[in-house]
């Protein structure tokens, strides 16, 4: 995975092939798949790449079909579904070995006058005050020489800023599954409004599922669980940078059938709501978890 922000944006620029056709390279990585966000970022960048410069995307809807091969890399072809006076579509097949891997279908608008209004942001301590993701993995591991977080995800800057645990600052009977984070690009990511918007496309996959697991006192790299993303859905709503404070709030309304929901709300640092994300994926759990819950 990319260690520093200058890879990450070249992971995010594709190779053009041809029309409407890219290939997305690889990092080195311990992952045993592909990254979901990259994938959606990549194809994001590759549907941007076919839109005029009038238009910015407004929602994206994906679905992760297969495991993604970290040794090869991915071809992103490119569909456009339709170009109108204030919208235009595009769908982008993923494929690695002939076969597709994601589908994302993006929504692309230009920019009107219109009505104005969004929720405010839930009060958190600053980004200072919070831990490091590394921090708190190596707490609830018990693991504290290990530096995993740290070389998979230096690119990105995340804060944990607190949960509904038991005891947790965010506990309550009426949303369980709470979690809040800080996240930014660990540097500097030029103006360009793509390249912004594929950077938070490509962090929104990384804490989003771990949410429903909360009440349960899981993470997603326990082996109690057996984790996927199955779907991924953004909306954005304001313009933004990367390279700046953003909050994360995440929450979990429901966990059933092997498989957990999850919303998010990602606000600037001066509070606008500049994207909403849900997610649903596979929690199934196995060994002595599973036969646990299967005994009742």
């Amino acid at each position: 995975m990319p260690h520093s922000v200058p890879e990450l944006l070249d992971l995010l620029v594709l190779e053009r092939l041809d029309l409407d056709l890219y290939r997305g390279r690889q990092l080195e990585t311990a992952l045993q798949r592909v990254f979901g966000g990259q994938v959606a970022a990549q194809a994001l960048w590759a549907a941007s790449q076919t839109v005029d410069d009038d238009v910015s995307v407004h929602s994206l809807h994906s679905y992760f079909l297969l495991p993604g091969d970290t040794d090869v890399p991915i071809l992103y072809d490119v569909q456009r579904i339709r170009d109108g006076r204030s919208f235009s579509t595009r769908r982008v097949v993923a494929r690695q070995h002939g076969r597709s891997i994601f589908y994302l279908t993006a929504s692309f608008h230009i920019d009107e006058v219109g009505f104005d209004h969004q929720d405010a942001m839930p009060q958190v301590p600053a980004p200072d005050e919070c831990p490091s993701m590394g921090d708190v993995y190596r707490k609830v591991t018990g693991r504290a020489n290990d530096r995993s977080w740290e070389h998979e995800w230096a690119a990105l800057d995340v804060r944990y800023a607190g949960d509904s645990r038991a005891g947790g600052s965010l506990a309550a009977a009426a949303h369980p599954a709470r979690t809040q984070i800080w996240l930014k690009a660990a540097g500097a990511v030029p103006p360009d409004p793509v390249l912004n918007t594929c950077v938070l496309t490509y962090a929104s996959d990384l804490t989003l599922l771990g949410v429903s697991l909360v009440p349960h006192g899981l993470i997603i790299g326990s082996r109690s669980i057996q984790p996927a993303s199955l779907d991924h859905s953004m909306w954005f709503h304001r313009p933004f940078r990367a390279d700046e404070w953003m909050l994360y709030d995440q929450h979990s309304p429901s966990a059933s059938g092997a498989r957990g929901f999850a919303l998010g709300r990602v606000f600037s640092h001066e509070g606008a709501l500049i994207a909403s994300v849900a997610q649903e994926g596979l929690i199934r759990p196995v060994g002595s978890v599973r036969e646990r819950l299967q005994s009742g």
